[in-house]
Protein backbone atom coordinates (compact mmCIF):
# COMPACT_ATOMS: atom_id res chain seq x y z
CA UNK A 1 0.00 0.00 0.00
CA UNK A 2 1.48 3.30 -1.11
CA UNK A 3 1.93 5.50 1.60
CA UNK A 4 0.53 9.39 1.73
CA UNK A 5 0.78 12.17 4.05
CA UNK A 6 -1.21 14.94 3.47
CA UNK A 7 -1.35 17.51 6.12
CA UNK A 8 -2.68 21.37 6.69
CA UNK A 9 0.21 23.90 7.23
CA UNK A 10 0.85 27.87 6.64
CA UNK A 11 2.66 28.79 4.06
CA UNK A 12 6.28 29.10 5.63
CA UNK A 13 5.89 25.41 6.71
CA UNK A 14 5.64 23.93 2.94
CA UNK A 15 8.58 24.94 1.47
CA UNK A 16 8.93 22.17 -1.04
CA UNK A 17 6.14 20.13 -2.31
CA UNK A 18 6.95 17.35 -4.74
CA UNK A 19 3.82 16.47 -6.60
CA UNK A 20 3.32 20.27 -6.88
CA UNK A 21 6.53 20.54 -8.36
CA UNK A 22 5.30 18.04 -11.14
CA UNK A 23 2.07 20.30 -12.01
CA UNK A 24 4.60 23.23 -12.15
CA UNK A 25 7.17 21.84 -14.31
CA UNK A 26 3.89 20.80 -16.67
CA UNK A 27 3.38 24.61 -16.56
CA UNK A 28 6.65 25.35 -16.91
CA UNK A 29 7.85 23.63 -19.77
CA UNK A 30 4.51 23.87 -21.58
CA UNK A 31 4.71 27.71 -21.08
CA UNK A 32 8.14 28.52 -20.77
CA UNK A 33 9.74 25.73 -22.06
CA UNK A 34 12.27 24.79 -19.26
CA UNK A 35 10.73 22.46 -16.37
CA UNK A 36 10.80 22.97 -12.59
CA UNK A 37 12.99 19.75 -12.22
CA UNK A 38 16.36 19.85 -13.83
CA UNK A 39 18.23 17.20 -15.84
CA UNK A 40 18.45 13.19 -14.11
CA UNK A 41 20.58 10.79 -13.96
CA UNK A 42 19.00 6.95 -14.89
CA UNK A 43 15.66 6.19 -14.70
CA UNK A 44 13.76 2.61 -14.56
CA UNK A 45 11.21 4.80 -17.01
CA UNK A 46 13.53 5.46 -19.70
CA UNK A 47 13.47 8.51 -21.48
CA UNK A 48 11.99 8.46 -24.62
CA UNK A 49 13.78 8.79 -27.83
CA UNK A 50 13.45 12.91 -28.98
CA UNK A 51 12.24 13.63 -25.96
CA UNK A 52 15.04 16.42 -25.10
CA UNK A 53 15.20 17.07 -28.89
CA UNK A 54 11.64 18.12 -28.95
CA UNK A 55 12.16 20.01 -25.76
CA UNK A 56 15.57 22.32 -26.96
CA UNK A 57 13.41 23.20 -30.12
CA UNK A 58 10.54 24.30 -28.29
CA UNK A 59 12.57 26.38 -26.34
CA UNK A 60 14.20 28.13 -29.04
CA UNK A 61 11.21 29.30 -30.98
CA UNK A 62 9.66 30.20 -27.44
CA UNK A 63 13.05 32.60 -27.06
CA UNK A 64 12.73 34.05 -30.29
CA UNK A 65 9.14 34.77 -29.85
CA UNK A 66 10.22 36.32 -26.32
CA UNK A 67 12.99 37.98 -27.37
CA UNK A 68 11.91 39.01 -30.94
CA UNK A 69 8.70 40.86 -29.40
CA UNK A 70 6.84 40.37 -32.84
CA UNK A 71 3.68 39.92 -32.82
CA UNK A 72 3.06 38.37 -36.32
CA UNK A 73 3.97 35.57 -37.36
CA UNK A 74 3.53 31.24 -36.26
CA UNK A 75 1.95 30.72 -32.94
CA UNK A 76 3.91 28.63 -30.58
CA UNK A 77 2.95 25.02 -31.13
CA UNK A 78 4.84 22.29 -29.66
CA UNK A 79 4.45 17.96 -28.87
CA UNK A 80 6.35 17.87 -25.58
CA UNK A 81 7.12 14.80 -23.27
CA UNK A 82 9.27 15.09 -19.99
CA UNK A 83 10.42 12.00 -17.90
CA UNK A 84 11.46 12.55 -13.99
CA UNK A 85 12.87 9.68 -12.04
CA UNK A 86 11.71 8.69 -8.39
CA UNK A 87 15.15 9.65 -6.81
CA UNK A 88 14.42 13.34 -8.30
CA UNK A 89 10.84 13.67 -6.96
CA UNK A 90 11.30 12.30 -3.69
CA UNK A 91 14.29 14.82 -3.33
CA UNK A 92 11.51 17.27 -2.20
CA UNK A 93 9.96 15.26 0.42
CA UNK A 94 8.49 17.17 3.16
CA UNK A 95 6.31 15.60 6.83
CA UNK A 96 3.55 17.40 4.71
CA UNK A 97 3.06 15.94 1.98
CA UNK A 98 5.49 13.09 0.58
CA UNK A 99 5.84 11.52 -3.21
CA UNK A 100 5.22 7.48 -2.62
CA UNK A 101 5.53 6.33 -6.28
CA UNK A 102 7.71 5.87 -8.44
CA UNK A 103 9.09 7.14 -11.88
CA UNK A 104 6.70 9.86 -13.89
CA UNK A 105 6.18 10.89 -17.27
CA UNK A 106 3.94 13.39 -18.71
CA UNK A 107 2.90 14.68 -22.26
CA UNK A 108 1.60 18.21 -23.22
CA UNK A 109 0.52 19.37 -26.86
CA UNK A 110 1.23 23.30 -26.72
CA UNK A 111 -0.66 25.49 -28.94
CA UNK A 112 -0.52 29.69 -27.72
CA UNK A 113 -0.95 32.50 -29.39
CA UNK A 114 2.68 34.20 -30.42
CA UNK A 115 0.25 37.73 -30.07
CA UNK A 116 -0.64 36.50 -26.28
CA UNK A 117 3.19 36.10 -25.41
CA UNK A 118 4.67 39.26 -26.63
CA UNK A 119 1.58 40.99 -24.51
CA UNK A 120 3.26 39.24 -21.83
CA UNK A 121 6.75 40.76 -22.02
CA UNK A 122 5.86 44.26 -23.30
CA UNK A 123 2.54 45.50 -21.67
CA UNK A 124 3.08 47.23 -18.21
CA UNK A 125 0.22 44.66 -17.36
CA UNK A 126 -1.30 41.65 -18.83
CA UNK A 127 -2.69 38.45 -17.83
CA UNK A 128 -1.24 35.18 -19.55
CA UNK A 129 -3.61 32.25 -20.09
CA UNK A 130 -2.62 29.75 -22.55
CA UNK A 131 -5.93 27.40 -22.55
CA UNK A 132 -6.55 24.33 -20.65
CA UNK A 133 -3.25 22.08 -21.42
CA UNK A 134 -4.10 18.27 -21.04
CA UNK A 135 -1.10 16.44 -18.82
CA UNK A 136 -1.31 12.96 -20.31
CA UNK A 137 0.97 10.68 -17.85
CA UNK A 138 1.99 7.05 -16.77
CA UNK A 139 3.23 6.76 -12.61
CA UNK A 140 4.83 3.89 -11.33
CA UNK A 141 2.86 2.43 -8.71
CA UNK A 142 3.80 -0.86 -7.09
CA UNK A 143 5.28 -1.96 -9.93
CA UNK A 144 3.06 -0.96 -12.43
CA UNK A 145 2.52 1.84 -15.02
CA UNK A 146 -0.78 4.11 -14.00
CA UNK A 147 -2.24 6.35 -16.56
CA UNK A 148 -2.87 9.63 -15.06
CA UNK A 149 -4.36 12.29 -17.13
CA UNK A 150 -4.79 15.90 -15.60
CA UNK A 151 -6.29 19.63 -17.18
CA UNK A 152 -5.24 22.38 -16.30
CA UNK A 153 -5.41 25.47 -16.97
CA UNK A 154 -2.90 28.34 -15.37
CA UNK A 155 -3.08 31.67 -15.41
CA UNK A 156 0.22 34.32 -14.70
CA UNK A 157 0.04 37.98 -14.03
CA UNK A 158 3.14 40.25 -15.35
CA UNK A 159 3.76 43.53 -14.52
CA UNK A 160 6.12 45.38 -16.34
CA UNK A 161 7.39 42.41 -18.55
CA UNK A 162 7.68 39.92 -15.42
CA UNK A 163 5.66 37.30 -13.95
CA UNK A 164 3.92 38.96 -10.63
CA UNK A 165 1.86 35.82 -9.93
CA UNK A 166 0.80 32.41 -11.08
CA UNK A 167 -2.10 29.70 -10.29
CA UNK A 168 -2.22 25.99 -11.56
CA UNK A 169 -5.74 26.24 -11.55
CA UNK A 170 -6.07 22.27 -11.70
CA UNK A 171 -9.77 21.52 -13.85
CA UNK A 172 -9.89 17.89 -12.92
CA UNK A 173 -7.58 14.80 -12.66
CA UNK A 174 -8.41 10.90 -13.61
CA UNK A 175 -6.64 7.97 -12.02
CA UNK A 176 -5.67 5.42 -9.35
CA UNK A 177 -6.73 7.29 -6.05
CA UNK A 178 -4.27 7.83 -4.06
CA UNK A 179 -2.23 9.39 -6.91
CA UNK A 180 -5.37 12.19 -7.65
CA UNK A 181 -5.50 12.76 -4.16
CA UNK A 182 -1.98 13.81 -3.71
CA UNK A 183 -2.06 15.66 -6.67
CA UNK A 184 -5.22 17.58 -6.13
CA UNK A 185 -3.72 18.23 -2.32
CA UNK A 186 -0.65 19.93 -3.75
CA UNK A 187 -2.65 21.97 -6.12
CA UNK A 188 -4.92 23.18 -4.02
CA UNK A 189 -2.01 24.07 -1.58
CA UNK A 190 -0.37 25.77 -4.51
CA UNK A 191 -3.53 27.89 -5.22
CA UNK A 192 -4.35 28.40 -2.32
CA UNK A 193 -1.63 29.22 -0.39
CA UNK A 194 0.73 29.95 -2.68
CA UNK A 195 3.09 27.05 -1.80
CA UNK A 196 6.16 27.07 -4.16
CA UNK A 197 5.10 30.01 -6.45
CA UNK A 198 7.85 31.86 -5.44
CA UNK A 199 10.38 29.67 -6.73
CA UNK A 200 8.11 29.20 -9.78
CA UNK A 201 8.04 32.87 -10.41
CA UNK A 202 12.06 33.03 -9.93
CA UNK A 203 12.12 30.43 -12.84
CA UNK A 204 10.15 31.88 -15.25
CA UNK A 205 11.61 35.58 -15.05
CA UNK A 206 14.41 34.03 -15.23
CA UNK A 207 13.72 31.89 -18.36
CA UNK A 208 12.76 35.23 -19.91
CA UNK A 209 15.24 37.80 -18.20
CA UNK A 210 18.21 35.49 -18.87
CA UNK A 211 18.16 31.97 -20.69
CA UNK A 212 16.18 33.66 -23.92
CA UNK A 213 18.78 36.31 -24.65
CA UNK A 214 21.19 34.36 -24.41
CA UNK A 215 19.98 31.13 -26.17
CA UNK A 216 18.67 33.81 -29.05
CA UNK A 217 22.25 35.61 -29.23
CA UNK A 218 23.95 31.99 -28.90
CA UNK A 219 22.14 31.37 -32.07
CA UNK A 220 22.41 34.14 -33.93
CA UNK A 221 26.52 33.44 -32.34
CA UNK A 222 26.50 30.59 -34.38
CA UNK A 223 24.63 31.29 -38.07
CA UNK A 224 27.04 34.31 -38.18
CA UNK A 225 30.29 31.91 -37.59
CA UNK A 226 28.46 29.49 -40.53
CA UNK A 227 28.02 31.98 -42.72
CA UNK A 228 31.38 33.30 -42.24
CA UNK A 229 33.33 30.09 -43.47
Amino acid sequence: MTAIKVRQAPQWALQRVPVGRLLAAAIVFAVVGGGVLGDQAAWALEEQKGETAALEACDRRLCGILVGKNPHGPDLRCALTKTWAKSAIKEADSQHVSWGFGDARCSIDIKISRASLVEAVTEEKATFRPGRLTANCVVEQDGRLEKVTAIVSPKIEFRDGKADKVWIRLKSIDGPASVTLTVQTAAQLADTFGVFHRRMLKNINRYIGRHCPKTVNGEAETAAKAKGK
